[in-house]
């Protein structure tokens, strides 16, 4: 199947999902953390659906795979973000319900589509 644009691929329509609820959330920090979490959290979040967008652009695989891997690490580093507004008691639990929803979904979806570009990558390097 071949897909017309990155806009087409769920993951990254679930990460501008994501990203929203983030803006959301982080409004609700307190503005002392503004030039803090608020902007480490929007900037890991706009991070996710752009390298997804950046590596669909690319015309390698390898380069395809590694744009996807910087999404994950920067989903990574939004999960630590909402763990450290949970613990300074910035956000309560049921806040952050949705966005860690969708946070694991994405990170689901990157994880996997990560392993199936490293087995097709190691299948051709084997050929």
């Amino acid at each position: 199947m071949y897909l017309k644009s990155y806009k087409e691929l769920i993951v990254w329509q679930k990460s501008i999902q994501l990203v929203k609820e983030i803006f959301i959330l982080t409004e609700k920090l307190p503005k002392s953390e503004i030039y803090g979490l608020v902007s480490q959290m929007r900037r890991a979040a706009v991070s996710i659906p752009s390298n997804i967008a950046e590596g669909y652009g690319r015309r390698s695989a390898k380069e395809y795979a590694q744009f996807y891997s910087i999404s994950y690490g920067s989903a990574l580093e939004l999960e630590t973000q909402l763990i450290v507004c949970m613990e300074l008691n910035f956000i309560s639990p049921g806040e952050l319900v949705k966005g860690q929803a969708l946070l694991e979904e994405v990170l689901k979806m990157l994880n996997s589509m990560l392993s199936k570009m490293k087995n097709n990558y190691t299948l051709e390097a084997s050929r």
